[in-house]
């Protein structure tokens, strides 16, 4: 299972980076393989394991901000693993190949 999230503090200003940094730290501190980018983080791994470093993440924003949105979408495939390389490595051999 790929999730790939995005936790934004509310009431906080414009400036957001040290509370979205707080919540990719649950997530590089997990040991779950993940990347982060300009809009979202995506982690791999099993359902509850996944959802349950989504939650501390969005808890840990939670506690400096008064409000927090989730933006979340799920590859939910059950038996699949790497698949954060794998799917990039399938459509970067597409090009390639032109």
């Amino acid at each position: 299972m790929i999730v790939a999230f995005s936790v934004t503090p509310l009431g906080v200003g414009e400036d957001v980076g040290e509370y979205v940094a707080d919540a990719v730290r649950v997530v590089r501190e997990s040991g779950l393989p993940h990347r982060t980018d300009a809009m979202f983080t995506s982690i791999e791994g099993e359902w509850d394991e996944v959802m349950d470093v989504v939650r501390r993440a969005v808890a840990a924003v939670e506690a400096r901000a008064p409000r927090v949105s989730l933006v979340l979408k799920a590859d939910i495939r059950p038996g699949v693993t790497d698949g954060l390389t794998s799917k990039v490595e399938t459509v970067e051999r597409h090009l390639a190949e032109g």
